[in-house]
């Protein structure tokens, strides 16, 4: 989209250098050496490849998910039997005292437990487990969707810092010009000493300016650190295609169902319905078998005991329902959030879309109008400066307000740019690469 005065020299390398730079990105990462040498560069698809390699967040998420899936098998067993053991009727007074074999009514008693939970409350719960893994499966959707398009912004966060810089680099180079030109004149007697300060003073007020840029690619290189790490030194390889945005406006209906953000919102909804069966199926009770086998004296016979245990619901309305009229009101209160939610990243996700269509459409005005009306001006007026009827002042402001017009390009091109970055990983990559396999 800019000419190559706008570029860094990086663009048009050969195919060579990306072969080069892949090589380069696989050593890095099996030995785990992130930082930068001589004449590495580093490309917009390595530093995502980078950042998800070097990624806490996911590996959390992946964890949360199998935790999940391990409790929803575990809700789905019966639980553990109980181990009884005990003495019954054991005399603590008379002659007997503390015997356990002499009175007819002591017994050592061995005996176990067990609860049988109704197979659909088992089934409930570890559905409840298995809509939560699956939240936690596009949660981790949602953060490499997330990871990438802040990778994206500070990856091009720092390209157009450094080439704006490297614009006003030029421009400052050319303004110094201006300076022995003015120098010329003033010793010649055919210019002030004036013309002389006024050209170093734009020179200094340039100067400023890329002082103020070196910070700003400083801070862009610290955010790109963040993500990739110690590489983050290195050149940068070419910019991606950001006139073409993997959201359209025609299939956005469509493409909305594979949002992580919605996809999240979704799967919360589900989680609080789970939770919402599990409390039904709570409404019917469990029940639990006892056998023991209970020991007396040797001249006593042996007996076992055989028991059913039936928990009594018998304020049913106040306890079982209320928990259920609770967990019913969570899904309404989920599903009205997820409702107002969708609302608004749509219409977010939409005026995002609206301004990177409107942001290219002016690149056309300043490529045909701004820029070039810009450029002819500050040759006109150094043209009359040279001829002797222009001043070195008309020749400064129409440098400056050329420097201006093209600052502002990259500037709106930067901005368009986040905007491409934000539709861009609104869905993260590998999900898009899964989907066409």
């Amino acid at each position: 989209m800019f000419s190559d005065y706008f570029y860094p020299a990086q663009r048009g390398a050969p195919q060579l250098r990306k072969s080069v730079s892949s090589i380069i990105l696989v050593l890095l990462l099996s030995t785990g050496m992130h930082h930068a040498h001589a004449g590495h560069t580093l490309t917009f698809d390595q530093a995502l490849h980078l950042a998800q390699e070097r990624s806490r967040q996911l590996v959390a998420q992946e964890a949360v998910a199998d935790t999940a899936r391990n409790l929803a098998v575990a809700a789905g067993r019966l639980p553990d039997p109980t181990l009884q053991l005990g003495i019954n009727n054991l005399p603590i007074s008379g002659v007997d005292q503390f015997s356990i074999g002499r009175d007819f009514m002591t017994m050592r008693s061995y005996g176990v437990a067990q609860e049988f939970v109704r197979p659909e409350k088992r089934q409930a719960r570890a559905a409840r487990f298995e809509r939560e893994a699956e939240g936690a499966e596009v949660g981790r959707e949602l953060a490499l969707a997330n990871l990438q398009r802040d990778t994206a912004l500070a990856w091009l966060e720092r390209y157009y810092q450094e080439a704006i810089r490297e614009l006003l680099v030029r421009q400052r180079d050319e303004a110094k010009l201006q300076i022995n030109a003015a120098e010329a004149a003033y010793r010649s007697s055919r210019g002030a000493q004036v013309d002389v300060f006024i050209a170093r003073s734009a020179v200094a007020q340039i100067e400023d300016q890329i002082a103020q840029l070196d910070r700003q690619v400083a801070i862009a290189k610290t955010m790109l650190a963040r993500w990739v790490g110690g590489i983050a030194e290195a050149p940068l390889g070419e910019k991606p295609t950001t006139e073409l945005a993997r959201l359209k406006d025609a299939d956005f209906n469509t493409e909305l169902n594979h949002h992580p953000v919605l996809a999240v919102l979704a799967k919360q909804e589900e989680v609080a319905s789970a939770d919402a069966e599990v409390a039904r199926a709570n409404k019917k009770t469990d029940w639990s078998v006892v056998m023991a086998y209970n020991q007396r004296g040797s001249i006593y016979s042996d007996m076992v005991t055989v028991g059913i245990s039936i928990p009594l619901q018998w304020d049913q309305k106040n306890r079982q329902d209320r928990e259920l009229a609770a967990r019913l009101a969570v899904v309404e209160r989920v599903r009205a959030q997820r409702e107002e939610a969708v609302r608004t990243h749509v219409a977010e996700v939409r005026s995002m879309l609206q301004e990177w269509q409107s942001n290219r459409e002016r690149f056309i005005r300043y490529d045909e109008t701004l820029i070039p009306l810009a450029r002819e001006r500050t040759q006109a007026a150094l043209a009359a400066y040279r001829g002797g009827t222009g001043t070195l002042t008309a020749v400064l402001d129409a440098r400056r307000n050329e420097i201006t017009t093209r600052t502002e390009r990259l500037r709106l091109e930067l901005e368009t740019a986040r905007l491409w970055a934000r539709l861009n990983f609104q869905v993260p990559l590998e999900h898009s690469a899964s989907a066409t396999h």
